[in-house]
């Protein structure tokens, strides 16, 4: 059998397994590891705001493009070759941004990273998967989610400390020596499966392969400029739209009717893969969105830099850490894995209305934030294994390559789509809030008249001309609600992110109650 023909033992499955979980940490560091060092390399390009967001958005397309073709980029080149030559237009790439001069050239070397990268992520986890037997998959799978999960934690302090203490090309080069010896280790100790006769250039589906990078590629520029470019109101936003649905159609029609797809979309019969994909879109959108919602917080409400924000989420990347073999285990004794995603679920709806209400518009120390975010760690060990295992029990060979594919690619697009929806909210509620309090502001109201009096005298005792102070009175005023309307859409995030989840919880346990006969129970435990 061609799945037991690569299982590994001993210190050849560390190696490997430690090789597969540094790709992973690389690609997913890399996601978040260039936010904090924006401001810097917007100022040392002279770019604007929007160009230096394409720095961001250039590496996700690439991202999203490559990780549905990776299952059969595989078959074509060997799994093993394959993965190597990832690492290294990644390590080459990562060398290249940090030597960019042009804003064209950072966000093309960027989009080229994302390119490799993509591939790291789930070739990542099926020669973990593969390496184990099938009784320890759910071992196998937390060491993988430690990954994926620690990941996106690490790149805000990370990338703070660097910027902070060096300059920002330096969050690129910090690639180049782990992309090396990652290299050298694959080509060493990685085995590629057998696969069957690879296709000639003929029976390649690059129809397919450009409806898909059309597609994915227009749905993430919509999500990542929709709200700074208001979205429908923009024609360019409306265009592209149009462009990802009818190309989302024609590609399903194609990789239906052709006999050589570029992404295998029957694997999708398998029930247990449907269900795990939905739930990892889900979260995907849990998981990235909070960790770009709390960062934004504390920087822009509370005044943190970027190194105290990135070092807040490390405590609960630990939980998760030290979580991730006890579910495992649990796995391996049988626990059904829609009672862990329920819990995982339900806790981490514990953790938003936590944070719903311990947000204010004064300082909210760090230790505030401590069990609750512990409690994030905990919901999101509980979701990541369970659901991965869920997606894959049920797949054999060359499937799980394409299941993991199906299911890498739906938590980064619920990553996406978790942040752009959480900032076009944010922009909506940001406003209703603003209205709604100074709408309750009457300039005749002697609370009011005595704030503002009360500020202009502090301005006057430094000298200001009563005019002047007056103006800067009104002015702090202004700003104060202006910090409370943001505060309140925080709260708002919060609440309703925790609702999504809090309702998923009954859905999963009737879904998956149903689909637990057909389970493969080698994969289960």
């Amino acid at each position: 059998m061609q799945q037991e023909s690569l299982i590994e033992y001993g210190s050849r499955r560390v190696i490997i397994t430690i090789t597969a979980i540094f790709c992973a940490l690389l690609e997913i560091v890399d996601t978040t590891i260039v936010n904090v060092a924006l401001n810097d390399m917007r100022g040392n390009m002279g770019a604007t705001l929007s160009e230096i967001g394409w720095v961001i958005t250039a590496y996700a397309i690439g991202n999203v493009i490559i990780v549905p073709m990776t299952s059969w980029l595989s078959q074509q080149f060997g799994r093993r070759n394959y993965f190597a030559a990832s690492i290294i237009i990644f390590t080459v790439s990562s060398f290249l941004c940090g030597n960019s001069t042009t804003m064209v050239e950072l966000i093309l070397f960027r989009f080229i990273q994302g390119l490799g990268g993509g591939a790291l992520l789930v070739t990542s986890q099926t020669i973990i998967t593969e390496s184990y037997p099938p009784e320890k998959r759910g071992i196998a799978q937390a060491i993988y989610g430690l990954g994926v999960i620690i990941g996106p934690t690490l790149g805000p302090p990370l990338g703070g400390y660097i910027t902070d203490n060096y300059s920002w090309p330096y969050i690129f080069y910090i690639n180049i020596p782990i992309g090396v010896i990652a290299t050298l280790l694959t080509l060493q100790f990685v085995r590629s499966p057998k696969y069957g006769k690879k296709k000639s250039i003929s029976e390649i589906d690059f129809l397919g392969i450009g409806l898909l990078a059309v597609m994915v590629g227009s749905l993430q520029f919509v999500l990542e400029r929709g709200q700074e470019d208001d979205w429908f109101n923009d024609p360019t936003i409306t265009l592209l739209t149009v462009i990802s649905a009818s190309s989302l159609f024609f590609f399903i029609w194609r990789e239906l009717t052709t006999p050589n797809p570029i992404v295998e979309l029957r694997v999708l019969k398998d029930g247990n893969l449907r269900v795990g994909t939905i739930l990892s879109f889900i979260m995907g959108f849990g998981l990235y969105g909070s960790t770009f919602i709390i960062p934004l917080y504390t920087q822009g409400s509370l005044g943190w830099t970027a190194t105290q924000s990135g070092m807040l989420m490390i405590p609960a990347a630990l939980t998760t850490a030290f979580m991730m073999p006890l579910i495992g285990k649990l796995l391996e004794k049988g626990v059904p894995q829609q009672y862990l995603v329920a819990a995982g679920m339900f806790l981490f709806f514990g953790f938003c209305f936590w944070g719903y209400k311990i947000i204010t518009p004064a300082d909210t120390g760090a230790d505030a934030f401590f069990w609750m975010l512990i409690v994030r760690g905990v919901g999101m060990g509980l979701l990541f294994i369970p659901i991965t295992t869920l997606s894959l029990s049920g797949l054999k060979g060359q499937q799980i390559g394409q299941g993991a594919a199906f299911t890498g690619m739906m938590r980064q697009l619920g990553g996406s789509f978790g942040v752009a929806l959480i900032t076009t909210f944010m922009a909506r509620q940001n406003m209703l809030h603003r209205n709604d309090l100074v709408a309750k502001l009457d300039t005749n109201n002697p609370d009011v008249i005595n704030r503002v009096n009360g500020l202009a005298h502090s301005f006057a005792a430094k000298g200001m001309d009563a005019d002047k102070a007056l103006g800067s009175g009104y002015k702090l005023l202004d700003y104060s609600i202006t910090k409370q309307a943001a505060i309140l859409s925080y709260m708002d995030v919060f609440l309703y992110l925790g609702l999504m989840f809090l309702i998923c919880v009954p859905f999963v346990l009737m879904v998956k109650a149903k689909k637990a006969a057909k389970l493969d129970p080698s994969a289960v435990h």
